[in-house]
């Protein structure tokens, strides 16, 4: 089975999308130093990341990897063409930009978890 391009981009214009609106709205509201605004980022991109591995509808590892690696390299790219014109290149210096990509490309793993499993049976029978 080959990669379906429209979970591919769309998950992955769908996940940077989410982010960069949430760190827009911290900027804005002054909402960026300490450690809740790292921690609700963090939340929020895990949710965001096991809802895309469960989209894709699979059930092993190795069919999630692919999407989630391409993923995580989207999100440098789209880096590169957003961030880096305000930022500059120093954006790629922040630890934090990286742990990002790994929660992307890793994160998307968790919706194998069994209880996500079971969370998903319950609500789709209702």
């Amino acid at each position: 089975m080959g990669l379906r391009l429209g979970a591919l981009f769309g998950w992955g214009i769908v996940i940077y999308a989410i982010m960069f609106l949430l760190w827009s709205a911290f900027v804005m509201y002054g909402f960026v130093e300490g450690f809740a605004p790292r921690a609700v980022g963090f939340l929020v991109l895990i949710i965001t990341t096991v809802m895309a591995g469960r989209a894709l509808r699979v059930h092993t590892w190795r069919d999630i990897l692919p999407y989630s690696l391409s993923w995580g390299i989207m999100m440098a790219v789209f880096d590169g063409l957003m961030s880096v014109p305000l930022a500059g290149w120093e954006v790629f210096l922040d630890w934090n930009v990286w742990f990002g990509y790994a929660v992307v490309a890793l994160g998307p793993l968790l919706a194998l978890y069994p209880r996500f499993e079971r969370f998903q049976s319950r609500t789709s029978s209702v």
